[in-house]
């Protein structure tokens, strides 16, 4: 006897008791392994719960009714232990024999229900209560219990009970456990808890429901019931939010790149080892080694940049940092994975030997039927075991996936804020983007089956192991095929590679030009030069569809390389198996075990190429990354923040370039500047102004020298950045609101006037870049929100030039100047007004990046250098009515203190002929005031809530909700072409049709085995049975090719088809759609869409036909099998279509909210980045990190919440998939007389496969619909209604316009439907050749007369004449082109300076060089080694905003029409270019009409007309000096300009 016999006193194991029908287990193995092992799992794992129990108990945590309940259970099975010891111990009193386990057991049972209660109170200082330990324990528990339990009845139904107590006990135990197990699955949530698990109910959810993802149910039925909105998705867990995540991303980063970059010290010292340079680095300090460097580097460097031109290759980076990075940030996520990943693999293996056993016992006539069911539940249990485990892997995957993609997006923005200007410039906005988008969404992509690269080549190494087993040394046939094609693989992937990387390219090229069309829109749509760009976007892009073209042939051959892998594989092995001996019959068993393995081989198989070429693709992207991450830093080590008394600002031999080699922009610069003083910084175009100011901001790379600045600064840039958000918002700029302050401000720079005319007031909302604003609103903006900011030092580069003459002096005296808001501040103003040099405090003239001269005005002027020569120059008639005027303010002090008691209706305000505009700008300002007042209060009585019309400029991006429509899908058939889709499903069908085939004649085959049992097979049915199977195979794998080499073709087809009606209609809509459309919104058409339309639908497509059919042939054949599976079908389908539904109405809505929720991160980057110096100077990094932080979480819990939706529904489609396991078995078990063993290990086999594919096809289904979506926003924007056509019948005359006579009848216009009329019914002639400037305050219509004329606006009632031609009826570009404008803002464009000026090359070089001789270029471009082909870089970064301007009077003079509109060209340009640009206009446009829109009265003061505008209507218009004798408006603007007759301009 055994050990145990001895403990239990009988028998512990003996085979006879399973060799018999009613099979059962000995009584003393029940009695210990079934119960040591659950006990055994329970006591391993439960210290780890007990941990916390050791720790203080601070937290307050109440008891729930769920926690009473269990309590109290395990307190009864405590008390039944109790009483099965005590009934041992009573026998033994008694004298009975009482064996060692009946004492054991109640003991150990005693001790472990003390545990279960221990651990049930410590969880309840938990969130989440339930225990996974516990609930684990209790369902093992209960499986060992059915055994002893089923065994207890049988004996009690046989005879009496023998020992009734412990029978009675041992069911009481039972049920409570039982009980305590269906009482743990529910979820216990404390009052405590009750707001955290409102918010996110995953963090409190029960063990059972964590696994089963119950806690998403509510959320789905939901998405069900109504489209999701962003507030119905549960809160992000706080680990991870973007700052919790990125804080530790960034901490692992810092320390892998110090490695990387120490790495790239040594790789660069070798390099200039070998390449003989002395290496200086062992006995100095690093810097000073390096200043050497430098140094050395310096001279010879020029030589070479021009021998090699820009051929060299980029810049070295700190490599191979990123992956470590990533891997120690997330190595908890990587680990749980794997252990996961491994029991499912293991369990992947068990059916296949599950399925051997049950064929053989269907094929064993003596068999018991105890197995057969024994088998049927284990392949049942083993499949959820399985799906629990893969869902769980799943999960881990994806969450890391999006977890990677958001720190690196949150690491690229951080970077995008600290990056020198050098590595800004060397990745353009749309690079940036690009990043942002295409490159982390690869590494998201890699990170969900990163695990498949060990997991896979582990799986197929142990299915060899097994088919070894099977068909033995013949499957190494088999194994040659795959190894044979391995290489054909990795050719393949290396082609697809190349072909990526180039594709890459393109994109990021037609980005940047989609982007710029799109920043320069306007200026298209005024010269008419959209076709000469449609026409590049569209060279681009045909290389792009080229790339992708061969992209997807390649996928096709692999896709046809990878169907046949499993096939072939198979193939080989049988036929090797059965040609070598006779004597290898193959059978049933040995087949469809085999082939059961061969499936699972197939899923390693096809996932490895794909993994691969997924990790080939995110290595060019890790590269991008490195390089952008790995950038050199803003070093603003230049900037010192000593305090030094009696200095703000004070530089000291400051020499800075624009990139460290490069040349210095200003050099030798010693400054002091007193706090508190008004300096001016004056000086040509390039002469370095601005780049003086960048210096100070620290954007610029230090070569000697420093700069000190003393306390904070505010900085107010050149042209003005603006947020997109409310005028209040912007000029907040994230501090408190202090309304006194606020008001002050707003007053003082001159927007009270701006707040009346806007919709809404300080709430309206300002398109991106400002775009509803006019230049100097935006200008005004930017300037209160420096005041507002409160700083010490106000540097302010240029900030008057876009405003009106009256407006930029009334912001001198009230912000500026020494009277004005800022009067006790640093003031550094750069100008190229003459008017306000008197009253600063000192002067600094600039030249060419050196201080030439520095004082005081007068000072100045006695030294007599080139400041008065320049002075005399322009400025005596200036300089004299200022002065005048100056003096007279002093006096008018005293009465703006008294507030005027006169309300006066607007009318009045016109007709008054007011000598002063102070007095006017006061009543306007109390008059706007109380009338504001007294609005609102009468609004917020009429109407609370509403908005206001056209106070919300950017409409809301429009989320589709609801089911995608069929016709969708039908528009992108159309686009692939209908009988390219009719003969691409014809390609599915066959290979499916062959598919059946191939394994119905193999079921046939491996009956042969039976048929001829003791005969020898015949040859000629050998050899029949292997050739049809081959037969068929080959065809199944032929249709497939076809099938997918014509999907490639019509996927290209659709793809040009689409992006061409979306691109030439984006071009032909009006400009008012740009106003209120974000640019991000149209790149993200042009992006993310196309992008999906290129690559993604086609897959999807495909998958999806695959899957369909896959289905569908597999019901077939376990049909023909055991046909009453149908019956099974019909409610398993029922249930599948209801989950279906379900989770795809949910799932499109949560991909719709991540793509919406996603725009607002790039287009809230592209804002960051053009703003950069504005944030970096104010120093508000932090605030944009925060609400980038915020935006990412929004976006990230959308893509969270759509990731928990896949796997709630894989958990459940799975138990389908398990269920038709179960019954194909079950019936084969119940039917065992009539079958055959293939047919039922055909049926088995295929059940096994459907799992999976009723999983893909709800997927591909859902991402289907989803990516359809796609198509929808595309179309979306190809049906915006368009502007008038470009060309219509009515051609007007050649030479139209001949003499260029403008008559305005009547004419009104509107912004946009809802909105005021901008000009109010305007009549009047304009002769022939006759200059007329056009004045008004802001606001008053002028630049939308520039828009009338251009038909940019379209009339809401009236015509324009022009040369006898009604504008309004013909074609836009017949009239763009015939006439010529110098716009506001000069944009251009990225290419060379030859295509700026002439797009359609329409023009000799000669007439190029003509033009840019007039516009005072010619020298500039000559200097240039490129000449004409010099590239501007984007935006026209590289030409100072004077150059620009300059260019754009280029292309004018190239134009050459009969009629000329200036638009405020003189804003940016400082005294000497403005007279240049003013002199050409006068000589060459001589014969022209020249419409002027003016600033600076002295610029239109001898054309021969004034047109005076005031709130849309012409209230003057005649010639200058009749105006100014009329004392009307205009006399009034040109006194506060200090021009006092007509002859003062003429210089």
């Amino acid at each position: 006897m055994s050990p145990l016999d001895k403990f239990c006193g009988s028998v512990f194991w003996n085979d006879s008791y399973l060799a018999r029908p009613d099979a059962d287990l000995p009584v003393c193995f029940q009695q210990t392994v079934l119960v040591w092992v659950p006990l055994g799992f329970l006591w391993i794992l439960a210290p780890w719960h007990l941990l916390p129990m050791c720790k203080s108990r601070a937290k307050k945590s109440s008891m729930t009714k769920l926690f009473i309940i269990k309590q109290i259970l395990a307190t009864l099975l405590l008390l039944t232990a109790v009483a099965e010891l005590a009934l041992a111990f009573v026998e033994d009193q008694e004298q009975k024999r009482v064996r060692a386990v009946q004492y054991t057991n109640p003991s150990l049972y005693i001790f472990t229900w003390l545990l279960v209660l221990l651990i049930h109170d410590a969880r309840r200082f938990r969130l989440r209560r339930d225990s996974g330990i516990l609930f684990c324990f209790w369902t093992l528990s209960l499986l060992c219990g059915i055994l002893p339990f089923q065994s207890l009845i049988r004996r009690a139904l046989q005879a009496p009970i023998s020992d009734v107590p412990r029978f009675v006990l041992f069911f009481i135990s039972y049920g409570l456990q039982l009980l305590i197990f269906l009482v743990s699955g529910f979820t216990d949530i404390a009052p405590e808890t009750k707001e955290i698990s409102k918010k996110n109910p995953e963090v409190t959810a029960s063990f059972l429901s964590s696994i089963t993802f119950g806690w998403y149910t509510s959320t789905v039925f939901k998405g069900y019931r109504k489209p999701l909105e962003i507030e119905d998705i549960w809160e992000l867990k706080s680990k991870d939010k973007i700052q919790a995540m990125h804080a530790v991303f960034e901490k692992n980063m810092k320390t892998a790149v110090r490695k990387a970059q120490a790495e790239l010290e040594k790789r660069k010292r070798k390099k200039r080892f070998r390449e003989g340079i002395p290496d200086h680095g062992n006995n100095m300090s690093k810097a000073q080694s390096q200043d050497i460097l430098v140094l050395e580097e310096k001279q010879p460097k020029g030589k070479k940049k021009k021998d090699k031109g820009n051929s060299s290759p980029r810049k070295d980076y700190p490599r191979g940092w990123l992956v470590k990075t990533l891997c120690k940030t997330f190595w908890q996520n990587l680990l749980l994975s794997v252990a996961f990943k491994l029991v499912h693999d293991a369990l992947v293996f068990v059916s296949p030997q599950l399925l051997k056993l049950l064929i053989a016992f269907v094929s064993d006539e003596k068999a018991f039927a105890w197995q057969g069911y024994l088998y049927s539940i284990l392949l049942f249990l083993a499949a959820v075991i399985q799906s629990l485990c893969l869902q769980q892997y799943f999960t881990l995957c994806f969450h890391l996936g999006i977890n990677v993609r958001a720190s690196l997006i949150a690491a690229i923005y951080k970077k995008a804020l600290t990056m020198s200007s050098v590595t800004r410039k060397e990745n353009t906005v749309g690079e940036t983007v690009n990043l942002m988008s295409a490159d982390a969404q690869r590494f998201m992509d890699m990170a969900n089956f990163l695990h498949q690269l060990w997991s896979s080549p582990l799986q197929i190494i142990v299915s060899i192991v097994f088919l070894w087993g099977e068909l033995g040394p013949s499957v190494l046939a088999g194994i040659a095929v795959m190894v044979l094609l391995i290489p054909i693989n990795a050719f393949l992937v290396a082609k697809a590679k190349t072909i990526q990387v180039r594709n890459m390219k393109n994109k990021d090229e037609r980005m940047k030009i989609m982007s710029e069309i799109l920043n320069g829109i306007k200026i298209l749509k005024l010269f008419a030069w959209e076709p000469s760009f449609e026409k590049r976007v569209n060279e681009i892009r045909a290389h792009e569809l080229k790339d992708l073209k061969n992209f997807s042939y390649l996928q096709s051959i692999s896709i046809f390389v990878f169907t046949c892998a499993p096939f072939l594989v198979s193939l080989a092995s049988f036929a090797v198996y059965v040609l070598v001996d006779e004597n290898n019959v193959l059978d049933a068993q040995k087949a469809f075990t085999a082939i059961s393995l061969f499936n699972v081989l197939r899923y390693p198989m096809t996932m490895l190429p794909m993994v691969l070429s997924s990790l080939v693709q995110t290595n060019v992207s890790t590269g991008r990354l490195e390089r952008y991450l790995g950038g050199e830093d803003l070093d603003t080590s230049a900037i010192h923040h000593n305090p030094i008394a009696g200095s703000a600002v004070r530089f000291s031999e400051a020499t800075f370039a624009w990139e460290q080699d490069g040349n210095a922009a200003i050099r030798d610069v010693t400054l002091d500047i007193a706090p508190g003083s008004l300096v001016a910084v004056v000086g040509a175009v390039g002469s370095g102004k601005s780049s003086l100011v960048s210096a100070m901001l620290g954007e610029m790379e230090n070569i000697k020298g420093h700069i000190n600045i003393q306390g904070s600064m505010a900085y107010v840039p050149q042209q003005a950045w603006i947020q997109n958000a409310t005028l209040k918002e912007n000029i907040l700029f994230g501090s408190e609101l202090d309304e006194a302050r606020y008001q002050q401000v707003i007053k003082a720079c001159a927007l009270l006037p701006d707040l009346e005319l806007l919709p809404a007031g300080d709430q309206t909302e300002i398109g991106e870049k400002g775009i509803n604003l006019s230049g100097g609103q935006k200008q005004r903006v930017s300037l209160a929100r420096a005041v507002y900011s409160n700083a010490d030092i106000y540097v302010l580069d240029d900030p008057l030039s876009a405003v009106d003459a009256h407006v930029g002096k009334y912001l001198f005296e009230h912000v500026l100047g020494p009277e004005g808001l800022l009067q006790n501040k640093t003031r550094i103003l750069v100008t190229h007004g003459i008017s306000f040099l008197p009253q600063v405090d000192n002067i600094v003239v600039l030249v060419a990046g050196a201080v030439s001269e520095y004082g005081s005005y007068s000072s100045l002027l006695a030294n007599r250098g080139a400041f008065a020569q320049f002075l005399n120059l322009y400025g005596s008639q200036e300089e004299d009515a200022s002065e005048k005027n100056t003096a007279a303010g002093d006096e008018e002090q005293g009465d703006e203190d008294a507030e005027p008691c006169v309300e006066e209706g607007p009318d009045d305000a016109v007709t008054m002929t007011l000598k002063r505009e102070a007095s006017i700008h006061q009543r306007e300002f109390s008059r706007s005031l109380s009338k504001s007042s007294t609005n609102s209060l009468k609004r917020a009585q009429e109407e609370p809530p509403k908005k206001l019309k056209g106070q919300q400029l950017i409409e809301k991006e429009a989320v589709e909700t609801g089911k995608v429509k069929f016709s969708m899908y039908l528009r992108y058939l159309r686009a692939v072409g209908l009988w390219y889709s009719f003969w691409i499903a014809m390609g599915y069908v066959g290979q499916y049709v062959a598919y059946v085939g191939t394994n119905l004649w193999l079921s046939a085959w491996t009956d042969d085995a039976q048929r001829y049992v003791n005969q020898t097979y015949p040859v000629e049915q050998r050899d029949l049975r292997i050739g049809v199977f081959g037969a068929l195979g080959v065809s199944q794998a032929l249709f497939l090719l076809f099938a997918t080499t014509l999907s490639a073709q019509g996927a290209m087809r659709a793809s040009q088809v689409m992006h061409q009606q979306l691109l030439s209609n984006i071009l032909r809509v009006p400009m008012s759609f740009f106003d209120t459309t974000p640019t991000g919104r149209i790149v993200n058409r042009f992006a993310k869409d196309i992008f999906t339309i290129d690559e993604t639908i086609p897959m999807s497509f495909r998958t999806w036909l695959t899957c369909f059919m896959a289905i569908i042939s597999t019901l077939l054949m376990i049909c023909l099998a055991t046909p009453f599976f149908a019956l099974i079908i019909i409610p398993l389908g029922i249930f599948y279509y209801f989950v279906l539904r379900f989770y795809i109405s949910t799932s499109r809505q949560l991909r719709r909210l991540d793509s919406v929720t996603r725009s607002p991160i790039y287009s809230h980057f592209g804002e960051t980045v053009s703003g950069l110096s504005v944030i970096r100077a104010y120093g508000h990094q932090e605030r944009f990190l925060k609400q980038n932080e915020s935006t990412m979480d929004i976006n990230q819990k959308s893509v969270y919440s759509w990731i928990i939706s896949n796997r709630w529904l894989a958990i459940r489609l799975e138990f389908v998939g398990s269920l038709v396991v179960f019954f194909s078995a079950l019936l084969a078990v119940i039917s065992k007389g009539t079958l055959e063993g293939g047919i039922v290990g055909l049926s088995v086999s295929s059940a096994l496969n459907i799992t999976q594919t009723l999983n893909w096809l709800v997927r591909t289904s859902s991402e289907l619909e989803t990516n359809i979506v796609a198509v929808e926003r595309v179309h979306e924007y190809t049906k915006v209604k368009n502007e008038a056509p470009w060309v219509t019948e009515k051609r007007p005359p050649r030479g139209w316009p001949s003499k260029g006579e403008i008559r305005f009848i009547d004419y009104q216009v509107r912004y946009r439907p809802e909105l005021e009329l901008v000009l109010q019914g305007i009549t009047c002639n304009i002769e022939s050749t006759e200059k007329v400037g056009v004045v008004g305050r802001t606001g008053a219509g002028k630049s939308s007369l520039t828009n009338c004329l251009f038909r940019v606006l379209e009339a809401a009632g009236g015509t324009i004449i022009i040369d006898e031609v009604d504008i309004a009826t013909i074609g836009l570009h017949d009239l763009r082109q015939n006439l010529t404008i110098i716009p506001q803002d000069p944009v251009l464009f990225t290419g060379t300076l030859r295509m700026n000026l002439d797009p359609f090359d329409q023009y000799t070089d000669e007439e190029v060089w003509k033009a840019l001789e007039l516009a005072h270029l010619k020298t500039y471009v000559q200097d240039i080694p490129e000449g004409l082909l010099h590239l501007v870089s984007e935006g026209g970064e590289n030409l100072s905003v004077g150059q620009r301007q300059l260019v754009c009077l280029a292309r004018a003079l190239l134009r050459k029409a009969k009629i000329l509109i200036l638009d405020e060209a003189t804003a940016a340009v400082d005294l000497e270019t403005d007279h240049l640009i003013q002199t050409t206009i006068r000589s060459e446009f001589a014969d022209c009409t020249v419409l002027t829109i003016a600033h600076r009265l002295h610029t239109i003061m001898d054309s021969n007309r004034v047109m005076v505008l005031q709130a849309g209507r012409i209230v003057e218009y005649d010639s200058p000096e009749e105006l100014l004798k009329k004392q009307g408006v205009f006399s009034a603007m040109a006194k506060d300009a200090g021009v006092t007759n007509t002859e003062t301009t003429m210089l």
